[in-house]
Order: structure tokens, then sequence, then C-alpha cells
């Protein structure tokens, strides 16, 4: 009795409850979906991205999608979000979302379905090409296919299923935007939240899910530096901000370097610096304009703090008085995106068992190729109040471009590049497959 009931925990600690047993021709079923309508609608939503805060369009047709699909859905959340609820008994409410938003880049992929939209950018005013440079229109395809087989199959799960198009991604606007349009007040808190992106660095079609921060936490800061202005041939009656500033850069990177534990990733850089008119004037003021990336709350804080320490100290070292002290103004930010990693063990051990193991990347090559800081707003979703959640990674570029790029030949174009592309059929079908599965095991009969 001791031993079974022993068997019975392990069981459920590493599986959670009874799994739902996958319908047969599952990934038959998506595969014939893809060929009569998710590919011609990624062909729809390549060919007509849109900027940020301005996805009406896109919005418009992925409420389409989704209430054909059978959904109750509710546009204009947040601006222009997309929420869809499935009710299917009891059980948990587990979300999914998919991001919208296109870049302001020219597409030159050379593709037969190019994008030659334009459309005025809300946050300059300016009319610009647009494009798809970051495969949102895999993800918001994908969401459609979930949609349409979850529905399908609802006599083999129970709960509510809740799916959410969201805007401005990009500029890490949208989901404090849906947030603060009172989403989970109007809809329900999730038990669950997921969602994918698909990632050029990794073979088509094939999944990588980490245990920890996918992605970093990232913080806009601008420093003001004030000074005394002066002729520049008497710097003695004055206070150099440009001095100063150049100072205050300097010191910033000892923060990663001496007091940041060294097995942990952070980046400050300084990406602008705008001081002076004139050869001969000391002006009074310089600004500067900083990113900080961090994959823990407590490092971020340990960074952010760091640097007013630093400006402000060295400003008091260069003699300012203390209503002349730099300013640090703090405006964009996302926290880090971290997954539970109980859950991310549960759903990779499934993925492995319904998908085969051959599904996973190798985890050596993903540590090789992952290297960056990039952020995401997803986690405004999940941190405040927590929830479990899970952001796992859909290759998509074929294994024979990676093995090129790897034996010298041409490199694979980045996420953000007029050059960049997906093979959108692989990644398509893996990503509502892997969703798919995931759902089944977390609202399982």
């Amino acid at each position: 009795m001791r031993r079974s009931l022993a068997a019975l925990l392990l069981t459920l600690a590493l599986h959670g409850p009874a799994q739902a047993e996958l319908p047969a021709g599952l990934r038959e079923a998506i595969a014939a979906d893809y060929e009569s309508h998710l590919g011609p609608l990624f062909d729809h939503f390549h060919r007509n991205p849109e900027l940020s805060l301005a996805e009406t369009e896109t919005a418009a047709r992925l409420a389409e999608e989704l209430r054909t699909a059978g959904f109750a859905v509710r546009e204009g959340v947040g601006g222009t979000g997309v929420v869809a609820i499935l009710a299917n008994g009891p059980g948990p409410i587990v979300m999914m979302r998919a991001d919208m938003d296109g870049l302001p880049v020219e597409e030159k992929s050379g593709l037969d379905n190019a994008s030659t939209a334009r459309q005025v950018n809300p946050a300059t005013g300016e009319n610009v090409p647009v494009m798809h440079a970051c495969g949102h229109d895999v993800h918001m395809t994908a969401l459609v296919g979930t949609a349409r087989r979850m529905a399908a199959i609802r006599d083999r799960w129970s709960g509510t299923l809740m799916l959410i198009g969201q805007p401005a991604e990009e500029r890490v606007m949208g989901a404090r935007a849906m947030m603060r349009d009172n989403l989970w007040e109007r809809f329900g808190r999730p038990d669950y939240a997921l969602a994918f992106h698909v990632w050029c660095g990794g073979e088509a079609g094939k999944l990588t899910v980490s245990y920890g921060s996918p992605y970093a936490g990232s913080d806009a800061v601008d420093l003001v530096v004030h000074g005394v202005g002066a002729h520049g041939a008497s710097p003695h009656q004055g206070k150099d901000p440009i001095v100063l500033g150049a100072q205050i850069v300097m010191a910033l990177q000892t923060l990663v370097s001496r007091e940041l534990p060294p097995r942990d990733p952070g980046v400050v850089t300084v990406g602008s610096f705008h001081a002076g008119t004139k050869h001969n004037i000391i002006s009074d003021r310089a600004v500067l304009q900083l990113t900080v990336r961090s994959t823990s709350p407590e490092n971020r804080k340990l960074l952010l703090d760091g640097i007013k320490r630093i400006a402000e100290n060295l400003g008091r070292a260069a003699g300012l008085p203390e209503d002349k002290l730099p300013e640090v103004i703090y405006s964009e930010s996302t926290p880090p995106t971290t997954n539970d990693a109980d859950l991310a063990r549960r759903l990779r051990s499934r993925w492995e068992e319904e998908l085969g193991p051959e599904i996973m990347m190798d985890d050596d090559f993903v540590a090789a190729r992952q290297k960056g800081m990039g952020a995401e707003d997803f986690p405004f979703f999940t941190t405040d109040p927590p929830i479990r959640s899970v952001y796992f990674t859909v290759g998509g570029t074929p294994k024979e471009e990676l093995d090129a790029e790897a034996a010298g030949g041409p490199p694979v174009p980045s996420h953000h590049s007029p050059f960049f592309r997906i093979a959108p059929e692989p990644s398509i079908r893996s990503g509502v497959e892997a969703t798919v599965v995931a759902l089944l095991d977390l609202m399982s009969r």
C-alpha cells in the first residue's frame, strides 16, 4: 500500500492529474487544417501587417476566425486586444496568448507573399513600410488552429479556454494595457497561462522550453545630467555635464562586472548620449538613454538601484549641489519572463511522450545559440497576481539552412531583419500540436 501511494505521488508530481488521451489522428487533422485553412490565413496575416496600437484590421480578422470556431469573442480590450472564451464544463481556466503587431520595417525577404503594406506609425506620425519581421503572423495563425482543434475535440477536455490576441508586444505596451482594462475581472483569472514564440535560430517544427527565464526583463532609463554652463576656454567657471556623463558611463560598466553574481546575466547599455551645441560652449545639460536587462526581480533591483547610486554620487563628487544631482527617470519596462519550472518539466515530458522525443531541440544547441537578452511583455499577465505559466519556443528555419550557416554559408536572417523569413507550415503545425497537447494535459477530464 505504501509503495502504491508513493508511486501515485510521484506520478502526480511529474505529470499532474490523470492525462487526457490524445485523439487519434490529431497530427493528421492539424495537417489537413493547415492545407485547407491555416496556410491561406497565414498568407493573409503576412501580407497585411499592422503596427503596434494600430492592429485594427488584424484584430477584426482574428476575432472573426475565433468566433467562427465557436468562441465567445470580445474585441477592443486594452485598445485593439481580442479575448475569446470557450466554456466547456468545470475545470481550470487556461489562457493562451498570441501577439498581433508588426514592425516598421520594409520587407526584403524575396518571398512571393512579401508585405508591401504601409501605415502611419502611431508613435511618430510617419507613413512607414510594415512587415511581420518577428513571426507574430505565425503566432496568430497557430492560435486560430488551436481554437479550431480544441472546439472540435471538446469531449476530451473540461474547463474554460481563454485565447488572447494581444496588441503592441513590440512596444511592450499591449499586455499592460489589457490588464489595465480589467482583463481578469471581466473574463476570469486563469489558473495557467501559456504562450510561444517562433525562433529563426531553431529547426523548423521543433520545440524548446526553459525551466527558468526564457526572456529577460527590460527597463528604459533616462539620465539627465545637470551642469553649469560656461565658455569652453574657462572650464573652471562651470561644471561640465559631458565629463560627468562620461564618468557615469564608465562607472556603470562595473555594475554587471563587479556587482552582479558572475553566473547571473545582465546588461546595462548606454544607447544614446546627447549634450552641447557648439565647439566652445560648456553645456549645462547632458541626457543619457539606457537599456537595462535582467532575468530575476532581485537582479533587476540591484542594477536599477546601482544606476541611481552611481549617477547621484558621481554628481556629488563633481561638486554639484543636491538640487542639481543627476535625475534618473524610468519609462518603459517589463519584468523578466519566468517559467514555472515544475510545469515546464511536466509539459516537456508530455510533448516528448505524445509527439516523440525528437520533437525537442538539443539543449546544447539551444544554449549555444540563445545568447541575447530580448524582452517580452507577457509577464504582465503572469506576475501580479502570480499565475503558473510556461512560455515555450517553436523553431522556424529549415534544418538545411541552419546547417549551411554552421558550415560558413549565408547567415540566417535575425528577427527584426528586413530579410527575416519563417517556414510557416512546420512552425504553425508544431505550434498547434504543442499547444493542444499542453491544453489537454492541463484540462483533462
